[in-house]
Parts: C-alpha cells; structure tokens; sequence
C-alpha cells in the first residue's frame, strides 16, 4: 500500500516537472530561434507575428498528441480491425458487420441500449431536478444533497454488488435477506429472482445507476438554479403564478441548456454502461447491451477481435452524434454571448 502511494506520487511530481519544463524550454527555444533585435524592425515585427501564431500550438501539442495516440489512433486501428477475422490476420470484408446484423444477441443488446438511453437520461436528470429544486431553500437542504450525491463516489461495481443484496433471493423455506424480497413478502407477495426475470430486469439494472447518477444531475442542476435572478421569481410571485407554474415556466426554461448538458452526459455514459450489466448479471436473461457483449467477444472462446471492433465501432457511432451536438450547442452558446 505504501509503495504504491509513494509511487504515485513520484509519477505525479515527475509529470508536473515534465510538463513545467516543456513549457519553459519550448518558449526559450521560440525565442531563441525567432529573436527580436532593435537593428531590423521589419525582421523583428515579422518574427513577433511569426511567434504569435507559433506559440499556441507549440503549447497545445502535447495534448494534441496524447489526443492522436490515445484516441485517434484507437479509432482508426480498430476500424481497420473490424475487417479481419478473430485473429486479426486475414481480411474478411464485411462478414463480421453482417454477422452483427444477424446476431440474435446483438439485435437483443441495441434493443436493450435504447431502453436504457430512454429511461435513465431521463430519470436521472428528473429527479436531480426534482431534488435540486426542494432541497435548495430549506436549511437541512446541503445535508440532504450530500446524502443524494454520495453514491456517486461508489464505483459502478460497489454499487451492483450494493444493489445485489437488495435484490438478493433465498429458495426454499429460507429466509429472504434481500430487502425487495423481504418488503413483498411482509405484505403477502411471492419473493422473486428479480434479476431473472426477462424485459423487467432490465429495468432493476437501470435503477443501479439512476441511483448513482442523480446525485451528478442534481448538482449541476442545482447551481444552475441559482444562478436564476431573484427578480424573475418574485415577479411571477406578484403576477399570481403558482409552484408548479414557476418551476415549468420561469425555472426549467432558463435552465433548459444545463438541463441539455446533463441529459447527453449521462446518454453518453449509458452507452458506455458496462461494469453494472457484468457484475449482476453478465449479459444473461436477456439483459446484454453493447459494451458488454464487446468485452464478451474481446475474450469468449480465446477472443474474436473482428466481431468485438465491429460493436466497438458501433458505440463510437452512437457517441458521436451526441457529442457532436454538445459541441454545437456549446459554440453557439458562447457566440450569442
């Protein structure tokens, strides 16, 4: 434990000397070879311009870099590779893309990934909503917030195994020890394996992150709310305007861009959603989605490399639409200021 403490923390004093000491000497260096004399001025006025325009992009390679190796690159390699077979080494053209199309599996995990990217958006950013707007004018309010927001610092698998317990199921004349199982047998029902159950236990695995995630939406939701002007309330407030009127039609439009932000966050984030599907149940019982049929395909039966980029692609595909409008939005916003 110790060593990998010190260890980190040499990785972080050398990465911060690093890049200190790249900024320091690449600017020495501009300077050095486009010098400013007082003897030609044309020469000295053309080097300063020459530096201008050098200097932004000398300070941006790096992440330029990092950005070409760790994602262009990826991308690139792993489109290729959806054209090769499961070792890699012989073309195959576009066998592995008709395989996906029909694939039982795979037409199985797209239907359940527009499930999820239909309810977990959404929930999350409701009631992050919903829970921003009470909590934020009563004094218990940042007790309350603090307790939404902790899951957050749970990893996606603590949280599933956390959720487990609730679902869990005993046969038999065993006692139920999951809490779902406990509640419907106390008023009379039948305990379940909830998480076996098709269609609706998809459902149950939503509600593991919706736990997670609200906690995100209703902070960024709450800042925004703030930054509402008084005026604006109290002005509805002397018009007769309601609670309910002045949440729909006074708040959430001037918080519609946040609430934009939020919802395509964690739409990307579903369809990356992967660690709570394998640690509940590893894609069985009709519950597969993308990314976790990719990491089957990466390592069933010794890996098939072809088929695992050919879902690859196809999630970076869903992405990209997604981020791209993000972007979009974000320019827009910033020329209309």
């Amino acid at each position: 434990m110790l060593s990998q403490i010190v260890s980190a923390l040499g990785v972080v004093v050398v990465a911060v000397f690093a890049c200190s000491a790249y900024f320091f000497f690449s600017n020495k260096i501009l300077d050095l070879a486009l010098p400013v004399r007082d003897g030609d001025i044309r020469q000295a006025s053309r080097n300063l311009n020459r530096r201008a325009m050098i200097r932004p992009w000398l300070f941006l390679f790096p992440a330029l870099f990092l950005l070409i190796v760790y994602l262009v690159y990826p991308v690139v390699a792993t489109f290729i590779l959806s054209f090769y077979d499961r070792s890699g080494n012989e073309f195959v053209g576009t066998t592995n893309y008709l395989w996906a199309l029909n694939d039982r599996e795979f037409r199985q995990s797209i239907f359940n990934n527009i499930l999820w990217l239909a309810v977990v958006p959404a929930a999350c950013t409701f009631f992050g909503l919903v829970i921003a707007v009470m909590t934020d004018r009563i004094w218990w309010g940042n007790i309350a917030k603090s307790i939404v927001f902790m899951p957050m610092a749970i990893s996606f698998v603590g949280a599933s195994v956390i959720w487990k317990f609730i679902y869990e199921y005993r046969g038999g004349n065993d006692v139920q020890i999951g809490l779902l199982n406990a509640i419907v047998q106390t008023f009379g029902g039948t305990p379940q394996v909830w998480i076996s159950v098709p269609f609706w236990n998809n459902f149950f695995l939503m509600v593991i992150l919706i736990w997670i995630q609200t906690g995100f939406a209703m902070v960024i939701l709450s800042a925004a709310l703030r930054g509402i002007p008084e005026e604006t309330i109290e002005a509805a407030v002397i018009d007769g305007a309601n609670g309910w009127q002045i949440f729909w039609r006074i708040m959430v439009p001037q918080i519609w861009g946040t609430i934009a932000v939020v919802w395509t966050t964690i739409t990307i984030l579903v369809l990356k959603v992967f660690d709570i599907v394998l640690t509940m149940t590893n894609g069985q019982w009709q519950t597969m989605v993308l990314a976790n049929l990719m990491f089957n395909w990466l390592f069933r039966g010794g890996g098939d490399s072809g088929r695992s980029a050919v879902i690859a692609i196809i999630i970076m595909l869903a992405v990209t639409p997604i981020m791209v409008w993000n972007v979009r939005r974000a320019n827009a916003e910033l020329k209309g200021r």
